[in-house]
């Protein structure tokens, strides 16, 4: 090792380590959550019935459990409310829980409501998970956007998916418990 790489090291160790800042930090719950109504159940099991009875028809057994098992989770999904998790948005990225993700991992921003809860979706430039959901709690819309406008884009207008527009036709078409 020459004199000069020893004194850059030397520099190097003597500079002070760039310190991480809190932006923003809330705790909110897991995922959109709204309690579900008897008709939403009664619904889903009668459509699973003759999603069922087809399938026995047709004596596609496996497909039968697929369907029972992809009910089963919707049932514990929409009848369980999720837990509190803490967030937290840094100079260095977004913590969530104890899942950390660096600027250079995300790719921009929007707000959208879901099941009436406003929520800030942040799309990553991987495939998985390609998205993350954060529900802003009692935190305000512009709160959230001042944070991360420095480091990420922010998408006024996100044009759907096709499975979101097909969703959202099958949810207003064949809506599974009444809005009154």
């Amino acid at each position: 090792m020459t004199a000069q790489e020893s004194t850059n090291i030397e520099n190097e160790a003597q500079e002070p380590p760039i310190r991480v800042k809190t932006l923003l930090s809330w705790s909110a719950p897991g995922r959109p959550f709204r309690k579900k109504s008897k008709q939403y159940y009664a619904t889903s099991l009668l459509i699973m019935l003759l999603v069922e009875i087809i399938l026995f028809l047709f004596s596609q057994y496996l497909l039968m459990v697929v369907v029972l098992s992809l009910v089963f989770l919707a049932f514990a999904l929409a009848s369980v409310p999720p837990r509190n998790f803490h967030y937290r948005i840094s100079s260095e990225g977004i913590t969530i829980e104890d899942h950390f993700f660096l600027w250079q991992e995300l790719y921009d921003f929007y707000f959208r409501k879901i099941e009436g809860i406003e929520v800030v979706h942040i799309r990553t430039h991987s495939m998985i998970p390609g998205e993350l959901t954060l529900p802003l709690g009692e935190v305000d819309r512009e709160h959230i956007k001042q944070a991360l406008l420095p480091f990420l884009p922010f998408r006024e207008v996100v044009k759907p998916t096709f499975m979101e527009k097909s969703s959202d036709w099958l949810t207003r078409n064949f809506p599974l418990e009444s809005t009154k």
